[in-house]
């Protein structure tokens, strides 16, 4: 689980634009994020996403598992899903792992993700 500030993630923004994006969202994180009037809450969501994923694998966000090797992705309905990318799909295969389920929320102050990793 994991919890941000929306302030904290805005000001990241503000301050590095899309140099600090294309560190923490692929390609279309960033058009889906960006596509809002007010993009900070759901920038907020997938940063918190990220964290949580990280945090449900046992490794935090760093040589074993990176920004760009997770993608926040949303069903028709809305959902959130996690897609896993080159070093995210190795280390759901060395943990056993089946699939990650993800929950988001926002409000106009806080982002808040669960991730829970499902094994075989």
């Amino acid at each position: 689980m994991d919890i941000i500030e929306v302030e904290r993630i805005e000001s990241a923004y503000q301050k590095f634009g899309d140099r600090f994006l294309e560190r923490i969202l692929r390609p279309g994180e960033t058009a889906y994020c960006l596509s809002h009037k007010g993009p900070g809450p759901f920038l907020a969501a997938r940063f918190a996403a990220k964290e949580a994923i990280s945090k449900a694998f046992g490794t935090g966000i760093g040589a074993e598992l990176g920004w760009q090797d997770m993608e926040v992705c949303r069903k028709e309905s809305g959902e959130p899903y996690v897609v896993l990318h080159d070093k995210g799909q190795r280390l759901l295969k060395k943990r056993g792992g089946r699939i990650v389920h993800l929950t988001l929320s926002h409000t106009r102050t806080h982002a808040v993700a669960m991730a829970i990793l499902e094994s075989v």
